[in-house]
């Protein structure tokens, strides 16, 4: 019983610790005068951490946090699957938005410790 609480647990350190990351992110952006469109925008094809205008152009934004680089750059994280299932939920929701033209890019924000990168065109 004891290491099914663990793991338990272990979820939900998880979702609060991105939680916390995606409303720094948030707030950085903001700061860069982004206008934030959705956070934790779900389909069943997956999900974006934040969709914000730059501009006049959609961002879809992947948030990942580390506390330190032992296990490598958050980034590294933000492999090809994980690309391509952000790409499928990002044209649903262009298509849903009815901006199918519209001009778009992928970023990643990685947060280690207390340090926010912002990875422009990241993918």
């Amino acid at each position: 019983m004891k290491e099914v609480f663990e793991k338990d647990n272990t979820k939900v350190r998880n979702k609060i610790s991105g939680s916390v990351g995606e409303v720094l992110s948030v707030n950085f952006l903001k700061n860069k005068k982004y206008k934030i469109l959705e956070t934790n925008f779900k389909t069943k094809f997956g999900e974006i951490d934040i969709i914000a205008l730059d501009g006049k152009v959609i961002v879809f934004i992947e948030v990942k946090e580390r506390n330190t680089l032992a296990f490598g750059r958050p980034i590294e994280a933000v492999d090809f699957k994980k690309q391509q299932k952000i790409r499928r939920v990002a044209e649903f929701y262009l298509m849903l938005k009815n901006k199918t033209y519209a001009d778009c890019r992928f970023d990643v924000i990685e947060i280690i410790g207390d340090e926010i990168n912002h990875e422009v065109n990241a993918f």
